[in-house]
């Protein structure tokens, strides 16, 4: 019966894991370059393999290991193995802003933060106070060169992510305009390239917070993309690649399973007590 408990209350640990990431994908729904994540678990057979050889020492790379009390070499219920992260592209929004990028296919964007060099699929920038483009945090883009500095209106960036600049607007001379249109792209200028990376496993990257990823052991260092990069649209955010509706229906499933394990505990807990307080008078 103890083991029965034991059974209930990882199933019921497992579920609150999966929960967790639902409710958190839901919240992120409207964010934009979200990815989702999934939860992975070790069920009977996984865990009954892990505990035919037990010798009480089990190291492990990657995942989780069987937390669980060792009665036996039979596995008690299920355990959250990963929480990972599902790289899938999200839909393209046109939002017609000169300062928001988004990337059609896989690689990331690189900005410069106080603990380093990040990543981020987010490309919802802006114009920082000394001309830099830069995260709505402050954080500037980064291109092959380092960080991008425009002004206003006078950069457009083609789909291999180079960046042109209006050569009538490289210094403040007001002269260079007598006679010219000032949306006028005959003069232009390559300021640089922005900065897109790819990892070997990707899958591994870890969560900083604001869009921002950093890299791990497991991910590997970032490699600068030099053939095969993503087309960089201009004018368009990655939404989020979280689906509302089915998130919703595992939030319901999460639940269902929840209460079953629930159930399980009290059913234990009802036989253990009549054992003790009918079945032991005897």
């Amino acid at each position: 019966m103890i083991r029965g408990w034991y059974t209930g209350a990882s199933g019921m640990n497992a579920q609150q894991v999966r929960l967790d990431a639902v409710s958190n994908n839901l919240a992120n729904v409207d964010t934009d370059g979200y990815k989702r994540e999934v939860t992975i678990h070790k069920a009977f057979a996984q865990l009954l393999l892990r505990r035919t050889d037990d010798d009480g020492v089990y190291l492990h790379p990657m995942g989780s290991g069987d937390m669980a009390p060792v009665i036996g070499t039979l596995g008690t219920g299920v355990e959250t193995n990963e929480l990972f992260v599902e790289f899938e592209q999200g839909s393209l929004k046109q939002t017609e802003s000169d300062f928001d990028f988004a990337l059609d296919g896989t690689g990331f964007l690189c900005v410069r933060t106080p603990d380093g060099e990040r990543y981020t699929r987010n490309g919802s920038f802006v114009l920082g106070r000394e001309g830099y483009l830069e995260t709505k945090e402050g954080f500037p883009v980064l291109g092959e060169n380092g960080p991008i500095r425009v002004k206003g209106n006078n950069f457009q960036v083609d789909k291999a992510g180079r960046v042109w600049v209006n050569a009538l607007y490289q210094d403040d001379d007001p002269t260079k305009l007598v006679g010219r249109e000032q949306n006028s792209w005959d003069d232009t200028v390559l300021l640089d390239t922005m900065k897109v990376v790819d990892f070997k496993k990707p899958r591994y990257l870890a969560k900083q917070g604001s869009s921002l990823w950093r890299t791990t052991g497991e991910s590997g260092e970032a490699r600068l993309m030099t053939a095969e990069r993503p087309q960089v649209i201009q004018g368009f955010v990655e939404a989020s690649n979280v689906n509302p509706v089915l998130e919703m229906v595992r939030m319901i499933e999460v639940n269902r399973a929840y209460e079953a394990n629930q159930k399980t505990v009290q059913t234990e807990d009802s036989m253990l007590g009549k054992l003790i307080n009918e079945v032991v008078r005897v």
